[in-house]
């Protein structure tokens, strides 16, 4: 199995991701909201005036989402857990997705989580989903997630399966507010287990 260093991966210096990863997610939820300035329609429940509260929950049924949108991330991280226990290549997916983020303190990988979290699924379900279907939206969301090496190309399909969970869970609560849930979740536990680690 190659290493990190052998796929030909730097490690990120501390605190480098943290300050790319506020301008970076920054640029996603400004580039959301014009996307749905440009196509309101991507957002029925705003009735024209996207983005709107609505779109980001249900002021009757918002305890259950937020509870399908936690029962979902605990899904998505028991299954990685064990296909990583299964499958060498998802181990080192793990450890070299650990190089790249680099030395990250509890605090910076739960902004980062909150970060990612809100931003993608805002563009990606919010503005995406909404204008071109969940299947555009999740195979977007799939090619953000990548690398070079065969381990990273792993991560691919595991943000493909975790983007048709997401987009699912749009098409049913018909608000963002389980997916971001769902979204932050996931990548907090994974930034924390990471910030551990690297500590």
């Amino acid at each position: 199995m190659a290493s990190s260093e052998e796929s030909g991966l730097r490690r990120t210096p501390p605190g480098q991701l943290y300050r790319i990863a506020w301008f970076f997610y920054l640029v996603i939820a400004v580039a959301a909201v014009f996307w749905l300035g440009l196509d309101p329609k991507a957002a029925p429940q705003c009735n024209g005036s996207a983005p709107c509260l609505d779109l980001f929950v249900n002021r009757e049924s918002w305890p259950l989402h937020l509870g399908v949108g936690v029962l979902g991330a605990l899904a998505v991280v028991s299954l990685w857990e064990m296909t990583k226990r299964a499958l060498p290549l998802a181990k080192a997916m793990d450890e070299q997705l650990m190089h790249l983020v680099g030395p990250l303190t509890p605090s910076e990988a739960a902004a980062i989580a909150l970060l990612s979290g809100f931003s993608e699924e805002f563009f990606f379900r919010g503005a995406v989903q909404g204008s071109l279907g969940w299947l555009f939206a999740t195979i977007a969301f799939a090619l953000l997630h990548t690398g070079p090496s065969n381990a990273l190309r792993l991560w691919s399909l595991y943000a493909a399966a975790a983007g048709l969970l997401f987009s699912g869970l749009t098409l049913w609560t018909g608000n963002l507010l389980a997916p971001i849930t769902a979204h932050i979740l996931i990548n907090g536990i994974g930034l924390w287990r990471m910030s551990r680690q690297s500590a």
